[in-house]
């Protein structure tokens, strides 16, 4: 999708789409309120403008893709079969222009080409237990802090929110780095600490197979701690050397892979507040886990402008996948049809009990292949309601006759959502800019595997033409 590069921006210019941004949002704020489940009980149909629903009624889910999302299908022509309003227009060209591109600037063939399973830019040990989007990822920031650490003479990395450990790993017993793995489940650090030993034995298998690429120097697995991060406070395990001779010279760099909620902003914390930590590689998500006051906003400058206010839906909905739905709109696969389903059973629901609002439903299997009324009735007992009430079938019916609607009305929603996720960043970005560093936003991921690929990358000393060098693909 394209959007605005979100390195090299003037701090005037960070400042001014920050202010854009507010302003289209507020704009739009009822579509990207709005529930899909709620399609039907608050027709939500009705509440876009007449020639907008003209212009998007009858489309069916592949145009959706190609006109509205601007994601066309390999070699397929954009061609409209209308005039389209001025106003819908002007929606689809301002996401695209002040939405953070997530395209990397590198063009290199797919890793996954001879294998979809696995990266070829990974060695086998390292693969092992890893599916391919988290061996794309631990690659791709692996090498990003390891150029990130070269530049800036670190001594020490500490993956916050590591999980089982698969990055970590692969920064100390593939790129050489000294890491402190910090896990606040136990489980999950006991399983890292096992995955750590499987893959140092599988290590020594291969240098006996092949002496020619045995490591020089004795190999540093991580070093796990379970510790719970407070995002209120700072961490002083987090902060200790794993080099007691380092004290008071101790130089960190501090790295989250998709650090959930406030987890992200307790980096940022540390990073500006401890003279210790000297840069910062950090890529967010689950922005609906973000404290409300407190994750954000961060910086005075968003925090000061009227319509900044990113309540659960809009962020909730920031961390939906643009190129995943995309994808299966060109597919026009039977499994859109869920959201059709769902809002018809909210309105089964409502009438038969209207102060239960929104329930949560279990997952029902193969929704796609189910009749509507099927659906509905398995539904009902999940929220513990009679599966056995009366239904009006010719209602159901003509509900699922909407299918295209609402997923034209839930494609509107995704074309907007990169504009929340892109002031969310932003606002750390500015919030870094106001406490005197220097912070870029680089996209490292390819958005087909993993649309959260935007990493913030932040240090102590101004690195200049640096940056770009952080993004590249090794050859």
């Amino acid at each position: 999708m394209p959007g605005v590069s979100a390195r090299g921006l003037s701090p005037e210019e960070r400042r001014q789409l920050a202010v854009n941004l507010t302003r289209v949002l507020a704009l739009y704020r009822s579509i990207l309120d709005a529930y899909i489940i709620e399609f039907f009980t608050d027709n939500l149909w009705g509440t876009l403008p007449c020639s907008w629903q003209e212009a998007l009624d009858g489309l069916n889910p592949p145009q959706l893709a190609t006109l509205l999302l601007g994601m066309p299908g390999e070699g397929e022509v954009v061609r409209y079969r209308s005039v389209w309003p001025l106003t819908l227009l002007a929606l689809k060209s301002t996401a695209y222009a002040l939405a953070f591109t997530r395209t990397p600037g590198f063009q290199t063939p797919s890793e996954f080409l001879e294998n979809p399973s696995q990266s070829s830019r990974l060695t086998a040990p390292f693969r092992k237990h890893v599916r391919p989007k988290k061996q794309h990822e631990i690659r791709r920031l692996g090498e990003l802090v390891k150029k990130l650490s070269d530049l800036t003479g670190c001594t020490q990395v500490v993956d916050v929110g590591s999980g089982q450990g698969h990055l970590s790993r692969f920064m100390s017993l593939g790129l050489g780095l000294k890491v402190k793995s910090i896990e606040g489940n136990q489980r999950l650090v006991e399983r890292a600490q096992r995955l750590d030993q499987e893959l140092l034995q599988a290590l020594e298998k291969e240098e006996k197979k092949n002496p020619q690429v045995a490591q020089t120097g004795p190999r540093h697995s991580p070093y796990h701690v379970v510790q719970w991060v407070d995002p209120t406070a700072l961490c002083g395990e987090l902060l200790l050397p794993l080099d007691s001779s380092q004290c008071g010279s101790a130089r960190l760099l501090l790295t989250g892979l998709h650090a959930c909620g406030d987890l992200s902003v307790a980096l940022l914390r540390h990073f500006c507040c401890c003279p210790e930590v000297v840069a910062l590689a950090s890529v967010g998500c689950c922005y609906m886990k973000l404290s409300d006051p407190g994750g954000y906003p961060l910086s005075q400058w968003v925090a000061g402008l009227p319509g900044s206010e990113l309540p659960y839906r809009l962020r909730e909905g920031a961390c939906h996948a643009l190129e995943e739905y995309a994808e299966r709109l060109q597919k026009a696969g039977p499994g859109l049809r869920t959201h059709c389903y769902r809002a018809a059973l909210e309105m089964v629901i409502r009438r038969a009990r209207p102060e239960l609002r929104r329930p949560g439903v279990q997952g029902i299997p193969r929704v796609h292949e189910l009749k509507i009324e099927e659906y509905v009735r398995r539904g009902l007992q999940r929220v513990g309601l009679d599966p056995h009430l009366p239904l009006n079938l010719a209602t159901l019916r003509a509900h699922q006759a909407q299918e295209n609607r609402v997923v034209a009305f839930f494609s509107l929603a995704l074309l907007l959502a990169p504009l929340v996720e892109t002031l969310i960043l932003l606002d750390r970005l500015l919030y870094l800019q106001e406490q005197g560093f220097h912070a870029e936003l680089l996209p490292i991921f390819s958005p087909e595997l993993s649309p959260r690929n935007l990493v913030l990358v932040a240090t102590k000393m101004p690195l200049g033409q640096a940056f770009s060098a952080l993004e590249t693909e090794d050859s």
